[in-house]
């Protein structure tokens, strides 16, 4: 009697049991379906954002190869400087275009697109400095007050430094064809304190190299920078309009706004930066990032005539084209602790 109690109540449980695992189907079903419905909405998502990336990134080279060549032929044909002024204004909306669009540009893209403005930009140096009236050869008598500020200005390099402010440095000419109206810099200095004004260098290219142990302040807005062989420098700078580019220097600051920056073969130097485009380092070590923070009596203004949106910065967005390990960090540059960032400019 017993027994047969034990087994009834043991097929009801079995009958309980049946009847829950079949209630919990329905259940693991529809949880199944909703696992599948999301995965199909992922990879439907996935596959409009890259339609929309590849449809972004033609009308980029469309948009690109459009105003380059316009830029190209106002170049081949600048034989006034009209023209060249108008080829400088579309290079600069090309630059803003690039600028716009290298949150969805491939690094390669990105590359070639700096590459092709670099190559524009020093083909309108060119065309400008071809356009300058050539000097006329004629004997002038020397006074001594002049010969002896030429011999302060073009001081051979090892030379005692002259304390102060060196004012007026010696012409510069610029590899590549670019002459000294439109380039304008220090060189060959040592342990100075060197400085231009707004009115000095409004537009112009500027070129500092081979200086060791020298202070420089750029007030105003340049259009290009080109910083070499500096050693031990603080190089302090106002907007510019368009590239920052860094080679061969070692210990060194820099505080610059621009539009793109790109350091080369460089080491141990500190970046207070401020960028509307990715900065790039090649062939470096031990570089450190940080915002821009150099700031001067006029500097709002000189930020509306570069172009550069002051509120705009990603100077902690940087390409490394020595790294290519995805999700790693690159061990060649790396952001400037906040405790090391406060420094006197003055």
């Amino acid at each position: 009697m017993e027994a047969a109690s034990c087994s009834a109540a043991a097929v009801g449980n079995g009958n309980m049991g049946s009847q829950r695992d079949r209630s919990l189907v329905p259940e693991r079903l529809q949880r199944r379906e909703q696992e599948r419905q999301l995965e199909v909405e992922r990879r439907k998502q996935k596959r409009q954002n890259q339609e929309v990336e590849e449809e972004k990134s033609d009308f980029f080279a469309a948009a690109f190869a459009r105003e380059r060549a316009a830029v190209e032929e106002l170049l081949e044909g600048g034989e006034s400087v009209e023209r060249l002024e108008e080829a400088a204004a579309r290079l600069q909306g090309l630059q803003k275009l690039l600028n716009d669009s290298v949150l969805f540009l491939a690094a390669y893209d990105l590359r070639q697109g700096q590459e092709a403005l670099a190559r524009l930009q020093a083909a309108l140096a060119e065309r400008r400095q071809q356009l300058q009236p050539k000097k006329r050869f004629a004997f002038k008598t020397r006074r001594k007050d002049a010969a002896s500020a030429t011999e302060v200005d073009g001081a051979a390099p090892g030379a005692p430094a002259a304390e102060g402010i060196l004012a007026s440095p010696p012409p510069l000419k610029e590899e590549g064809g670019f002459g000294s109206s439109w380039v304008c810099g220090f060189s060959n200095l040592k342990s100075q304190v060197l400085e231009k004004r707004a009115e000095e260098l409004h537009q112009r290219d500027v070129l500092l190299t081979e200086l060791s142990n020298c202070k420089i302040k750029l007030y105003g807005n340049p259009n290009t920078l080109r910083l070499t062989k500096a050693r031990s420098c603080t190089v302090l700078c106002g907007p510019v309009s368009t590239s920052v580019f860094l080679e061969d220097c070692s210990e060194c600051v820099l505080a610059v706004a621009c539009q793109q920056l790109r350091v080369h073969t460089t080491r141990d130097t500190r970046i207070f930066l401020q960028v509307t485009s990715r900065a790039i380092v090649e062939d470096c070590n031990g570089i450190q990032f940080a915002p821009y923070t150099w700031t001067y009596p006029g500097i709002d203004r000189d930020f509306e005539g570069s172009g550069l949106d002051s509120r705009k910065n990603n100077w902690n967005d940087v390409d490394d084209f020595n790294w290519l390990a995805r999700g790693v960090a690159s061990p060649n540059w790396s952001i400037l602790p906040e405790e090391e960032r406060m420094i006197q400019w003055d």
